[in-house]
């Protein structure tokens, strides 16, 4: 099969292609390279360019004549950007994909993966979630998602596009091989800014720690991105069962374990051995207290599961940080600017 993957340039994207490829599928990547890499393209057909370009899309389709559905995991994700500057984040992730799927129905490819997020939802009372939970997004990232998510059901309903939404919860780790991970120097979450932190040699801070969890920091999911991009393949090779017969439906992607920040933080000091220094910090705008899945759907529907837990994801993120530099040498190597 061959599937066309937006923002197959990036961490996510390049992963999912690697899944993909290894399922004997043939991926097609679209990336603007704004935030993705062209090393993670290397023996791909892949194309440079914006999804909101129709003239481009549809050059995509007819050079590639074996596409039979997409997978748009392009989008921008950093929330406290997206609090300083929403503009770009709905310009892209709600307009953006009108143009992308509105294009690829008319040239025929209407089944469509899409990459949405678990931060749509409004917790219960225990902090978990299922996809019949009632929306709340804290963040304009966070809306950007619900929107286009309502956006593409609406097309659902009255056209031939059929839609299966992927709400992600935390992504980390890397690929296991590590062919791909973290592109970005200065990651913005969690697992991310604890790893540059301790690297170099500065204390980690918690921003938030009167939550209502147990021990008052956010509590979030952290699915291994593996797991990710298998979800995916299964998502494409199960489409029409994971439909049920509706023009679009909604999968969440969690391993349904919450970890408390403070609890993160001791799950890397048991991988590395070594202490972490924390201080305590104020929320920043558009943080919440997070949530994770209680739901089996995706069992259910796409047989998958995730396989990986958190420490085996904080490990191969440690491994791939080594090796970022030998994948993209125009970084500096990790830690360069402290100790290790």
């Amino acid at each position: 099969m061959d599937v066309l993957i937006t923002g197959g340039a990036g961490s996510i994207g390049s992963t999912i292609a690697s899944a993909m490829v290894e399922a004997g599928h043939r991926p097609v990547i679209l990336d603007d390279l704004s935030t993705g890499r062209r090393e993670f393209l290397r023996g791909r057909a892949a194309y440079h360019g914006d999804i909101a370009d129709r003239a481009l899309v549809r050059r995509i389709v007819e050079e590639n004549p074996g596409i039979t559905a997409a997978m748009h995991c392009a989008a921008r994700i950093v929330v406290p950007e997206s609090v300083s500057a929403p503009g770009g984040y709905y310009r892209t992730n709600v307009v953006g994909t009108l143009e992308l799927v509105e294009t690829l129905a008319a040239c025929g490819v209407t089944d469509v993966v899409f990459s949405s997020s678990a931060s749509i939802y409004e917790p219960d009372a225990d902090l978990t979630v299922d996809e019949a939970s009632r929306w709340n997004p804290g963040s304009p990232y966070a809306r950007t998602k619900a929107v286009a998510e309502g956006m593409l059901a609406d097309l659902a309903e009255a056209t031939d596009l059929r839609v299966l939404s992927l709400r992600y919860f935390n992504p980390v780790g890397a690929d296991p091989l590590l062919r791909t991970g973290l592109q970005l120097r200065a990651p913005t979450h969690a697992l991310g800014r604890l790893v540059e932190a301790h690297r170099a040699g500065v204390p980690f801070a918690i921003t938030g720690v009167d939550y209502p969890t147990r021990d008052g920091t956010g509590i979030r999911d952290y699915v291994h991105v593996w797991d990710l991009a298998r979800a995916h393949v299964a998502a494409v090779e199960r489409f029409d069962r994971a439909l049920g017969g509706a023009p679009h439906a909604a999968i969440n992607l969690g391993t349904g374990r919450g970890t408390t920040v403070r609890e993160l933080v001791a799950a890397f000091e048991s991988v590395t051995g070594e202490r972490v220094r924390v201080v305590e910090a104020p929320r920043r705008r558009g943080d919440t207290v997070g949530a994770f899945t209680r739901s089996v759907k995706a069992a259910r529907l796409l047989g998958w599961c995730a396989e990986h837990d958190l420490a085996a994801g904080i490990t191969h993120a440690l491994e791939w940080l080594d090796r970022r530099s030998l994948v993209l040498p125009d970084l500096a190597p990790a830690g360069a600017a402290g100790r290790r």
